[in-house]
């Protein structure tokens, strides 16, 4: 991957610019899920990159990772007691 500046110019005479390195919507995205094609502009997404955003070592982060997984467990555990039951 290029480790240059975000942007410039490669030669003497400013002919050619420089790759952007990273795009804003592509942070806190993983590789395998920007292969796929997700990125901050749609909702699953936003949601990696939110999630991605999230630091272990703040309490606050651990708090809503912990709510996060709730949020997903219980809509798993609803929808599947409504199809069984």
């Amino acid at each position: 991957m290029y480790d240059g500046p975000l942007y410039g110019h490669d030669d003497a005479d400013g002919d050619e610019l420089r790759p952007v390195r990273h795009l804003h919507s592509m942070q806190g995205i993983p590789q395998d899920a920007r292969s796929m094609g997700l990125d901050r502009n749609v909702p699953e997404g936003a949601w990696l990159s939110f999630a991605g955003q999230l630091s272990p070592s703040k309490p606050s982060h651990r708090l809503v990772a912990w709510l996060l997984l709730a949020v997903i467990v219980l809509t798993f555990v609803l929808t599947l007691q409504s199809e069984l039951f």
